[in-house]
Parts: C-alpha cells; structure tokens; sequence
C-alpha cells in the first residue's frame, strides 16, 4: 500500500514528529511505502511528490516546521477538485492521504472524503480550537515561547515603569492567551470568548500601577473590545476567505496610555510561537498521532482523524471535529480573572 502525506495551512512545531510516527511503523509494522505532497494541498493538486524513504524521517522529531512544506492552497480551487486529486492519485499509484492540518485542512478532508477519496486526519493548531481533542501539538510550543517572550518584556517594563501589552495568537479562542497569561503573572488576559470594555482594563492597569507594578497585559489577536462587533483585521482574507487577524494590542496602546498616563508599549509577538523545536509534550504527542494515523489507514477508517482524550489516543469522525469550536470556558477564564488588576 502507497500512502501519501501532506502538511497544510500554518506550519507549527510537531509537524515532523508526526510525519516520523507514520512512516517507522508503517514501514517497521504494516510493511508501506510512503510519499510525501510538497506543500499541503498544492502537491495534491499538481500531483507534485517526493519519496519518504525511512531514512529521510531519522532525527526529524525534534525540529521545528515541516520537511514537506506547507500552503493555505484550497485544494477545490485553482483547477483542483475531487475528479482531479483522483486521477493525480492512480497516475502515482497512491492508495490513501494521511492529511496533518488544522480546521481548514481537516473541512476539505471531509469534502473529499464525502467525494470517495480515502483520507484520514492528524489536528493540528497552535490555537489548541479544534473540538474532540483534548490538546492539539504544537499549543504547548506556542505556550512555552509565548511566556518566555512575556517575562522578557516584562523586566523591560519594571526596569521603565511601562504598561506592556503582549499579543499573543488566538484567532477564535484564547487558549495560548490565558495559558500564557497566567504562567507569566499577567495583571489582565483579553480572549476573543470574553467582552471587557475600555475602563475594565484601565481599572485593571491602574490597579497594578498603584500596588507599585508595572501593568501587563496579554491579549489574544482574535479580542473584540466592548462595543467592537469584529476583530481587528487591515490585511484582507486568507484562501479560504477568514480575515487575517493582528494589531490589536497597536490599538489599545495608546488608547491605555491616554486614559492611564502610563507609557505603554505593545509587542506583537506573531508568527515566531510557532517557530523553533518543539517541547518534549509535543513531541511525545506528535509521534502518538502519527502512530494511530497508520493504524487508521490500516483499519479503513476513512473520514476520521486521531484525537488526544484524556491521556489516550483515540479515533473520531471529521463531522465531531469540525462541528464546534473548542473555546475557553466560562469557569477556566473566572480562575484566571481572580489573579487579574
């Protein structure tokens, strides 16, 4: 049996891991031959490949990004489709996808699933968003460096007496934000699930201010201020028409520093969270992943992707993936608020 591997939509630390679990046990195991499509759906629809030998996987775990590229290609557009992806297949003599991406990736799986195409999934997002799934690899990477940059900022901070805003990513949800947030001390988290208005976060930093702190403050690019009705967006539409999120913290800046008269300077920290290796948690995670991904296309378990439950690996149906997202809880986001001004 001939497998085909692709990593789609934004690149993330863990992505190798993954495509290292396939292959040694498919080839150790299940006796496979792998191939891998060069940037995500791309190399699906132009039928562009490479061969995945065991050699190629050895010592890959432990680095950042992919070693099969990645794009935001839509693979239903630009002369692709189900008829095509077919035919690209039987010319290459390819017998199932493994697809590794996030909400995108996973919603056109589907799409070609529902055509006949034979294709499993592997979730992945930094965002931690994706439902039936505990954890996603790649979020605790996000996490780890996210943190360290914010307790970098934060010694800038005492050392002038600033208000610091740190944006972190989080388009719907504000996973890496509240995660983040309170490993750092934050005096104040903005996530897109929760509203705050602009004298909220003031009394919040001035309350910091005046117990003698330099107030930090972290927040999720995907925030939405009270009275706002969207997130903040000046850099028009993906592939897949989602507005391309960031500059939120640019905003409140000087908004803060006018209301509190405290010089505040804001960070956008952007894509360097999902650079740079993975942690031990993600590796181990990844690697998990990648091998009940094999055992799914061994099994036929066509339309499904592997998914973290509790601390077990489990299989679930595209449909419970992609049918809501997993946002932050109300009970979650009240633990942090206590630690909050």
């Amino acid at each position: 049996m001939k497998i085909g591997i692709l990593t789609s939509g934004g690149d993330c630390p863990g992505l190798n891991a993954v495509i290292r679990g396939v292959v040694l046990k498919g080839i150790a195991v299940h006796g496979q031959e792998f191939v891998g499509f060069l940037d995500g759906w791309r190399g699906v629809v132009e039928g562009d490949v490479i061969g995945i030998p065991r050699t190629l996987v050895r010592g890959i775990a432990k680095q950042g990004g992919t070693i099969l590229g990645t794009s935001r290609t839509n693979p239903f557009e630009n002369k692709g489709g189900p008829e095509v992806i077919k035919a690209n297949m039987e010319r290459l003599g390819i017998d199932a996808i493994i697809a590794i991406g996030g909400e995108g990736t996973l919603a056109a799986a589907k799409r070609l699933t529902d055509a006949g195409l034979k294709i499993v999934g592997v979730p992945k997002t930094v965002d931690n968003d994706l439902d039936a799934t505990d954890y996603t690899f790649g979020f605790d990477t996000a996490v780890e460096i996210a943190t360290e940059a914010i307790d970098r900022l934060r010694t800038t901070g005492e050392s002038h007496h600033r208000t610091m805003i740190a944006e972190v990513m989080g388009r719907h949800v504000g996973w890496i934000a509240l995660h983040a947030g309170m490993a750092s001390g934050a005096h104040a988290i903005l996530i897109p699930e929760q509203k705050a208005s602009m004298e909220q976060i003031t009394e919040w930093v001035l309350s910091a201010r005046d117990r003698g702190r330099a107030p930090l403050v972290v927040v999720a690019e995907g925030f939405v201020p009270e009275g706002q009705v969207s997130p903040h967006s000046e850099r028009g539409l993906d592939t897949f028409g989602r507005p391309r999120l960031g500059g939120i913290a640019e905003l409140l800046a000087p908004e803060l520093e006018a209301r509190t008269g405290i010089e505040t300077r804001a960070t956008v920290l952007g894509h360097i969270q999902r650079g740079g290796v993975p942690t031990a948690f993600d590796r181990v995670l990844a690697t998990r992943l990648g091998l009940a991904a094999i055992d799914s296309v061994v099994e036929q378990r066509w339309g499904t992707m592997v998914s973290l439950n509790g601390t077990d690996i489990v299989h679930v149906g595209f449909d419970a993936a992609l049918g809501n997202i997993k946002s932050v809880p109300q009970n979650r986001y009240d633990e942090a608020a206590v630690l909050f001004g």
